[in-house]
């Protein structure tokens, strides 16, 4: 048994608002122990059998859309791949440091070569990117309302689903998932 998290995109946003505890809820509906969730943006920890990501995904997105009425793109890491996405340095550590925002966006898989080339084409003094593995990393030097490029953005130019967190709440969720018992 391995600890993990699931990632969901666009929950508690324009109207699609989950109440964590009904967020649990349809978790534990799934056969999933050892659940808890982290701010309400769509963040949910648990245990899993060492099984497929993909399949549970799949299980996951299928449950979500038949109990909320509409699609939530998910994204599972296990404890450990999270920690080594907390723990990469994509930019210079002053550069990082100095910066209004460091942002993570999870994928399903790695981007495909003409959608990194797409991707990295939104690079501009103000927003740097920096694609590694199924994640992109996203450096703004700028405050959010400055910039032009967003999630939005982000998943027009790989052509599939993504979501965002900051690197703190993506550090927070390392942590809890290291410590999960």
């Amino acid at each position: 048994m391995t600890h993990a998290v699931a990632l969901l995109r666009a929950i508690n946003i324009t109207g699609r608002f989950v109440k964590k505890d009904v967020l649990r809820q349809l978790f534990v509906e799934l056969g999933l122990t050892g659940i808890s969730t982290f701010i309400a943006s769509g963040n949910v920890l648990f245990d899993e059998e060492n099984g497929d990501p993909a399949a549970l995904e799949a299980r996951i997105e299928t449950h979500l859309r038949a109990s909320l009425g509409y699609e939530v793109a998910t994204f599972v890491r296990s404890a450990a791949e999270l920690a080594a996405v907390a723990a990469h340095t994509p930019f210079a550590l002053d550069e990082m440091a100095s910066a209004f925002g460091l942002m993570v966006a999870f994928l399903k898989a790695p981007p495909d070569e003409a959608g990194r080339e797409r991707l990295l084409a939104y690079r501009r003094a103000s927003d740097d990117i920096a694609v590694h593995g199924r994640e992109v990393y996203w450096l703004r030097r700028v405050q959010q309302s400055e910039t032009e490029f967003g999630g939005a953005k982000l998943e027009r130019a790989l052509g599939v689903p993504a979501t965002v967190r900051s690197i703190t709440t993506v550090r927070k969720l390392a942590i809890l998932a290291a410590g999960k018992k």
